[in-house]
């Protein structure tokens, strides 16, 4: 009997560190800043508090932004578990189009790896430059670029073709690349990237709320995604939110955002 309960014990040891692997969440949470209530920044707390890095796009530039995602971690901290997290400073694009990005993740979980970082090389040409964050789980690292391209009628293919030259750029680094693109992953412009042996975690998935429910639908386009090497890491699990289910309207859940978030859990080879 005693055999059996180690043997369960043992198994139940080696079935917790197969799942427990890291989970990656990103999400255009729009105009994260003083405007969100300390009850949307409630929400969005219990929605993303399962997860262990969260991505965030559209942070606020200007005075609320860096205090609302200040305001989301100590909301995350009271469920739990410890939580911290970086800001960037405001993206080189014109005024009235700043914004920041922003990691927020929990220290049980990963180590944030030396200091985050706005890409420099292509700043005039990417309106909002990608910023990245380099994390540690358990013995192997990998770097997390976060970015927010311009408005599909501004041709955010015109941006991402530069994302070619980001992994000979940094070939010490394990990139993933995530965020809101603004365009399919379909879209010609990715191919070099998955030439290269980058896979995108989701195909098909419109992830951007429209104004209002038609025909029984409330996705309009296929925008956020992650794009990983295939070679260094595998996707275990992926999913998007629907949070607009709590809510009684669009009109209501587009207080929150107008995307939902996407997430994939992976390992690391």
């Amino acid at each position: 009997m005693t055999m059996k309960i180690i043997f369960y014990f043992f198994l139940l040891l080696a079935s917790t560190a197969l799942f427990s692997q890291p989970k990656l969440l990103s999400w255009n949470i729009q105009n994260l800043g003083k405007s969100k209530s300390n009850i949307e920044i409630a929400f969005i707390a219990a929605t993303i508090k399962d997860f262990d890095i969260i991505a965030i796009q559209e942070v606020v530039a200007g005075f609320g932004g860096a205090q609302a995602v200040a305001r989301l971690a100590d909301e995350l901290n009271r469920k739990g578990n410890k939580w911290d997290y970086t800001i960037s400073d405001p993206t080189s694009s014109s005024a009235h189009k700043t914004e920041r990005y922003a990691f927020i993740w929990k220290t049980s979980k990963v180590k944030k790896i030396g200091k985050a970082w706005l890409e420099k090389k292509y700043h005039l040409e990417i309106d909002r430059e990608p910023y990245y964050c380099t994390f540690q789980y358990e013995n192997k690292k990998f770097t997390v670029v976060n970015f927010h391209a311009i408005t599909k009628n501004k041709q955010p293919e015109t941006e991402i073709k530069y994302f070619k030259f980001l992994p000979e750029q940094y070939t010490n680094l394990n990139l993933i690349f995530l965020g809101d693109f603004n365009c399919p992953q379909s879209h010609t412009v990715f191919y070099p990237l998955k030439k290269m042996g980058y896979q995108s975690v989701f195909v098909g998935q419109k992830t951007s709320l429209k104004k209002e429910y038609k025909n029984g639908k409330c996705l309009a386009s296929e925008f956020d995604n992650i794009f990983y090497k295939s070679s260094k890491i595998k996707t275990l699990n992926s999913g998007v939110l629907h949070f607009y289910k709590n809510f009684n309207s669009l009109k209501e859940a587009r207080t929150i955002s107008d995307h939902i978030p996407i997430w994939f859990e992976f390992s690391l080879n």
